[in-house]
């Protein structure tokens, strides 16, 4: 046992959990996530039932220890790591999908189910729930909704948060809140389930979700389409959302990662930035879609266009999307990926900035991401081993966000705050706006228990 842990504590958990209470060196695997932090928890809950979580929350709030709700810890702001110590809750045996409920077109899950899991549940139905974050195989559901996170389908589906109907959850008090439900219209009180989503584990538990689910599309296709710069890329982005008909993906890539990808083998001819698009539908309609979102994309500065429209030719337009972030380890070891949104009007000038960054940094600095709604990935690439470029590449993140909050953006679209980005939040809220935050979270988590250190900065920081 862990000497920090007290003795009361860890037998009442080692008696209900049984071999689902981990203490020592089982615990290690649990203290990281995908940010490469790490600390080492206490001790590691594994709960089957809602009451078993219920009883850990109030055993760990009667003697003031740290709970850090763990899904499958691909996360890249450090949200699950146990920076405090405590006992880190994994949510690996709650991993169920309980109902299916294809009439209502939505479906109840416990957290711990696998997001790709649940999409092949799904399948047979002729449904899927819409979030596509890049781990998709290997993230968990109540992950996705710690973060809100989003994926390529976003522009069209929307997020995490605008595909869930209802939650489950134990707040830091110990008590089980139940919100939302199987209806996609609720006027009935305050809304707790989309405040819940995104709050990543600081302000409630989430024990089962209900997820709203989509039909499947019976047929895809998609374009590539280059342009002279970024510039005339974003104002295409514009034209092509002001058409009734929504693409399903709308991807953008700068002058740098078209450079990249050409270098590591791809036929992508040499431009200025390049947009991916992808429409879906069923196969009398989604012809004019596709028409439709083609015209938008011609304009000035377009130089050529590229229709994928079997699921061969589409596979290699996406290919190089997919081929990005690999390819990226090429230029450099080190990587620092922030997920921000700018208005899309705003992209042509995050563009230029981050390539004045980079010359600045002296360092590469490739920008691709979820054009449609402005979320940009900006990546900051060093040697890790190289003390010199380590220090550029940090110093160089508070003007990416100080740039990015000048352009009337946010800090984070889809990867949350963590503790990565939790001091620049400052930056971002007015004094009232954190404060007003800071009372939902003693709300809702009176003793501080819940994830403590992230998300917000502390009140005296303030």
């Amino acid at each position: 046992m862990d000497a920090h842990l007290p003795s009361a504590l860890h037998d009442a958990m080692s008696t209900r959990l049984g071999d689902g209470w981990l203490t020592g060196e089982a615990c290690r695997p649990f203290g990281g996530d995908d940010s490469r932090r790490w600390a080492m928890p206490a001790a590691v809950a594994l709960p089957r039932t809602q009451d078993d979580v219920v009883a850990v929350v109030r055993a760990c709030r009667s003697h003031r220890v740290p709970i850090i709700a763990r899904g499958a810890g691909t996360g890249t702001t450090g949200a699950a790591v146990p920076t405090q110590g405590g006992v880190v809750v994994s949510f690996a045996r709650m991993d169920r999908v309980v109902d299916i409920r294809a009439a209502d077109r939505c479906v109840v899950v416990q957290p711990g189910v696998l997001n790709g899991e649940l999409q092949l549940a799904l399948a047979p139905h002729g449904l899927f729930w819409p979030p596509d974050p890049s781990s998709a195989d290997a993230c968990s559901v109540g992950g996705n909704l710690a973060t809100n996170a989003g994926g390529p389908r976003a522009v069209k589906y929307g997020t995490a948060r605008d595909n869930v109907l209802g939650l489950v959850a134990v707040t830091g008090a110990g008590d089980l809140i139940r919100c939302g439900g199987a209806y996609t219209k609720d006027a009935t009180g305050y809304d707790l389930t989309h405040l819940i989503v995104g709050s990543e584990g600081t302000l409630a538990i989430i024990v089962e979700a209900t997820l709203k689910l989509a039909p499947r599309p019976r047929a895809q296709a998609g374009l590539r389409v280059l342009y002279r710069d970024a510039a005339t890329a974003a104002a295409a982005v514009s034209r092509i959302m002001a058409r009734p008909a929504t693409p399903a993906m709308l991807e953008f890539m700068d002058r740098s990662a078209i450079a990249l990808i050409r270098h590591n083998g791809s036929d992508v001819p040499e431009a200025g930035a390049m947009l991916l698009v992808e429409a879906d539908g069923d196969e009398d309609t989604l012809p004019y879609a596709l028409q439709a979102l083609a015209d938008a994309a011609e304009g000035d500065g377009m130089m050529a266009l590229d229709v994928a429209a079997d699921g061969s030719a589409r596979d290699r337009l996406w290919a190089a999307r997919r081929a990005l972030s690999p390819a990226l380890r090429t230029i450099r070891p080190g990587k620092i990926n922030e997920d921000v949104v700018v208005p899309v009007s705003r992209i042509p000038d995050l563009v230029a900035a981050m390539e004045a960054l980079s010359v600045d940094a002296a360092l590469p600095i490739v920008v691709f991401g979820h054009a449609g709604n402005g979320n940009l990935h900006v990546n900051i690439m060093y040697d890790d081993g190289d003390a010199d470029e380590t220090a550029r590449a940090q110093a160089a993140l508070p003007k990416v966000f100080a740039r990015v909050l000048a352009l009337d953006g946010t800090l984070s679209g889809e990867h949350g705050i963590g503790l990565s980005k939790r001091d620049y939040m400052a930056d971002a809220f007015s004094a009232a706006t954190l404060d007003a935050m800071h009372a939902v979270k003693v709300a809702l988590d009176p003793d501080g228990i819940l994830n403590p250190g992230k998300v917000l900065p502390p009140r005296e920081a303030l």
